[in-house]
């Protein structure tokens, strides 16, 4: 409990005084994410600020994870300075899709092959339990690359990536400490201390973004303890069991996967690069009904909590009927707000084409009278 505590208040301490340094870094060395129209900022923002909460949370980890024998935490750390170094580089001078690709796959390989961390069983959905070892391998590959890109990309709003990653890592961090698995409960509260500091300066109006160094540093920590939460969770002798484990899972990450997914689909469908940029993440629809970043954060994050809490009460109810409820539920109100975007884009389109129609009747209306000019007896000009 000790190490966990410590590694909350040394992983805040130290990001809470790094950011400003980095702003001020930032605005000497004009480092900014250029406003266009795509984004929903309209200034220029440093964007520096995963440099903070990745120093915060490695420094906390590294004093605070207890050494013990075959311990995976040093692949781990390898993993941290790989994808840290592929952000920079992206925030810096760019980087294109395929290289941050085959950089989040060799930061995935040094957790998943030298650590020895992959999904060996379904659990019994669709009747599948314990997987061959090539597959098992591909599944935690395709899954820590999911995860790490569904963070990078809700990363749209001020605060909303950074408040979601602190509300899983805290929730799983709670977990382990629960159930004794100490180096990631240390982990969880490490990364949920750093991303707390973070937001002081990213709720909206933002003063510093994560960039990619922060997102893809959230993902990749929050899919080793999402992995991590399945094989613990779902072994029935276990200190805290938990049914359908790899749902519960996917409840935990909910909005960040099931956006991601989604916009996946939708671009795919319309002969689209998957990480071709666009406007139909959930936090868009939002922001086009009318709310602010920070109401946009605050609703996205409460509905995650609200999905976490539903599938703990629900585990019992068995993985495909929880799977249905789920994805049912998500599909249900994600098309909901897509009709109310609609509408409202309709509406405004409506009022736009009748103000174009008054203004051309007044002007057809309004008739202008010629003036007349009479020379007076002395030869001046008149207006009449």
């Amino acid at each position: 409990m000790e190490n966990v505590l410590i590694a909350t208040v040394l992983s805040f301490v130290i990001t809470y005084f790094a950011i400003p340094v980095l702003i001020r870094v930032a605005e000497l060395k004009h480092l900014y994410d250029e406003p266009d129209e795509r984004k929903s900022h309209k200034a220029r923002i440093p964007t520096l600020g995963g440099i903070g909460f990745f120093s915060g949370f490695v420094m906390a980890s590294a004093v605070c994870v207890p050494t013990f024998a075959d311990s995976p935490f040093q692949y781990m750390v390898a993993a941290f300075i790989v994808i840290f170094m592929v952000g920079m580089k992206d925030d810096i001078v760019g980087l294109s899709p395929l290289k941050k690709l085959i950089g989040q796959l060799m930061a995935s390989f040094a957790v998943i092959y030298l650590g020895n961390l992959q999904i060996s069983s379904m659990y019994g959905i669709m009747g599948i339990d314990a997987l061959p070892p090539h597959f098992s391998l591909l599944l935690t590959y395709f899954t820590f690359l999911v995860i790490i890109n569904a963070f990078n990309l809700i990363d749209g709003v001020d605060g909303l990536a950074g408040s979601i990653g602190m509300l899983v890592s805290g929730v799983l961090g709670t977990y382990f400490l629960y159930t004794g698995e100490l180096l990631y409960a240390v982990m969880g509260f490490a990364m949920a201390g750093g991303l707390a500091a973070f937001l002081i300066y990213n709720i909206s109006p933002a003063r510093i973004f994560m960039g990619d160094t922060g997102s893809l540093m959230v993902g990749l920590v929050n899919a080793i303890l999402a992995v991590k939460f399945i094989e613990v969770a779902g072994n029935p002798a276990g200190k805290l069991p938990v049914t359908s484990v790899p749902i519960v899972a996917i409840a935990i990450l909910i909005m960040p996967l099931f956006d991601t997914l989604r916009v996946f689909a939708i671009r795919m469908m319309h002969g689209r690069s998957p990480f071709s940029a666009d406007r139909n993440h959930i936090h868009h629809y939002l922001l086009e009904l009318g709310l602010n970043h920070k109401q946009t954060a605050v609703v996205m994050v409460m509905i995650n909590a609200g999905y976490i809490a539903l599938a703990f009460a629900l585990q019992d109810i068995g993985s495909g009927y929880l799977l249905s409820v789920i994805l049912v539920s998500a599909l249900l109100l994600t098309g909901i707000l897509y009709q109310m975007k609609k509408r409202k884009e309709a509406m405004l389109r409506a009022l736009t084409v009748s103000a174009i129609k008054d203004a051309a009747s007044e002007t057809q209306t309004t008739v202008t009278h010629p003036k007349i000019l009479r020379v007076n007896t002395k030869g001046i000009l008149q207006d009449k």
